[in-house]
């Protein structure tokens, strides 16, 4: 069994100075494809179940799919609840089998947001596995604006929560399709001269390469959110193979034309922050 703890992952992340994939999963196919990518590349990864997987999928169902997975490979696996708006929630995801909470205050008035995140970072803690938390909210493509981190808030939110990554909102926007915008990183190292605690990038997917890979490489973010473009891997995927064959039905066979594109896609990401190899 190769299943661990975000903090297990993060540190050696840090340290040696890559980071690990969080790898946003809608289902049975892609989870798969991104462990063989993890497997193939000897590299971390983070399977990450958010609001709209768990939507359509039990969490209790996400958590024993996601164990199986990390139990057929030699590398680590992290099986993460992404975006836990609840107590409840994230007590289910424990209970399911998850080994890394992300609770998100980030909507709410500093103390609130500490206030509730300490406690799912103690529930998580008293289980043995890792919490992580958000501080200034990171909006959507077409959707909500975001609020940027500010750095004092961030060191008070790393130091009285007690959690072990903190997501920041840096630029990053969540279901960007292109790779236009960029990180402001002279906000990401004034918050880094304040913590010491492993940095997130949610919607990593809008972030250039090169500006991934570089901080990646030479700062303390240990975490990229990637899920837009491996949807867009995925979808582009499904509709070659349904295309193909308008009378195909079959959806086994349908689906297993998106394994290698998937597959391939996620070992992209994983060489792009510097973690093959790692393993």
């Amino acid at each position: 069994m190769t299943l661990k703890t975000l903090a297990e992952v993060l540190q050696p992340a840090i340290r040696d100075h890559y980071a690990v994939p969080g790898l946003v999963c809608l289902g049975w196919e892609d989870m798969r494809a991104y462990v063989m990518a993890a497997q193939e590349e000897r590299a971390p990864v983070i399977l990450q179940a958010g609001p709209s997987c768990r939507a359509h999928t039990p969490l209790p169902v996400l958590g024993a799919m996601m164990r199986h997975l990390a139990a057929s490979v030699d590398v680590p696996v992290v099986v993460h609840l992404d975006h836990g708006y609840t107590f409840d929630e994230c007590r289910a995801a424990l209970d399911a089998g998850f080994t890394s909470l992300m609770y998100d205050g980030s909507r709410k008035p500093l103390a609130q947001n500490i206030d509730e995140t300490a406690r799912i970072a103690e529930l998580a803690h008293a289980a043995g596995i890792s919490c992580e938390g958000e501080i200034g909210f990171v909006g959507y493509s077409g959707g909500e604006n975001s609020a940027g981190t500010d750095p004092a808030e961030a060191a008070i939110f790393a130091r009285d929560s007690g959690v072990d990554a903190m997501a920041i909102s840096v630029g990053n926007v969540h279901l960007q399709t292109d790779h236009e915008g960029g990180l402001d990183e002279d906000r990401i190292r004034a918050i880094e001269a304040l913590t010491d605690v492993a940095l997130v990038i949610h919607g990593g997917s809008g972030v250039p390469y090169a500006q991934r890979l570089a901080l990646a490489t030479g700062s303390q973010i240990a975490k990229f959110n990637i899920g837009t473009e491996l949807r867009m891997a995925f979808g582009a995927a499904l509709h070659d193979a349904v295309n193909a064959d308008p009378a195909r039905f079959d959806r086994v066979s349908i689906l297993k034309e998106t394994h290698d594109p998937v597959m391939a896609a996620a070992r992209a990401v994983i060489r792009g922050l510097g973690a093959s190899g790692r393993a």
